[in-house]
């Protein structure tokens, strides 16, 4: 059973798949760079009427 060559189709896809995946991973970072920064700023305090109750 020889190997077939890849179609060119698929080579296309695979990129596609691969550049859509860097971006949602550049934007997954994003978002926990910008909640770790929010959180670990100081001044973070839940807004006020919240309540955390222990269920």
């Amino acid at each position: 059973m020889p190997i077939r060559a890849e179609h060119e189709i698929h080579t296309r896809r695979k990129g596609r798949n691969v550049g859509v995946g860097l971006m949602l991973a550049g934007f997954v970072i994003l978002v926990l760079a910008l909640t770790f920064t929010k959180v670990t700023n100081g001044d973070f305090e839940l807004p006020s009427g919240t309540e955390i109750s222990g269920g």
